[in-house]
């Protein structure tokens, strides 16, 4: 048995991990070069005033998407919920057809017997 054997990897977690990294990296960088677009047009401030400014426009860009990610997350959360609440119920009515067939060739072939 090798180490790798000992201490088995969730691929799919990793990857997700990996992914979440990956966004956030991307929401830091896209909030950065909003934050310096933004104060570029603001050539009155002095060097400490926009480094403040784009560190505030930063964090609030961060905070937007962070809100948007989780009321995303939340959405496909309830649309999972959705579907799989239809899915069950078309699967009992399935079943139910099913049943009711089966019962509709069994009465059928009891009386075909019986009459014969």
């Amino acid at each position: 048995m090798t180490a790798m054997d000992e201490h088995p990897v969730d691929t799919g977690a990793f990857l997700n991990d990996i992914e979440g990294h990956l966004l956030i990296a991307a929401a830091h960088a896209e909030g950065r070069t909003a934050a310096a677009r933004f104060t570029a047009r603001l050539d009155w401030l002095t060097d400490g005033q926009r480094d403040e400014v784009e560190r505030q426009f930063e964090a609030e860009y961060l905070a937007l998407t962070r809100l948007s990610w989780q009321r995303t997350a939340e959405r496909g959360r309830q649309l999972r919920d959705e579907y799989e609440e239809t899915y069950r119920r078309l699967r009992q009515r399935a079943l139910a057809g099913c049943l009711l067939a089966c019962a509709l060739l069994a009465a059928t072939g009891l009386v075909t017997v019986a009459l014969a």
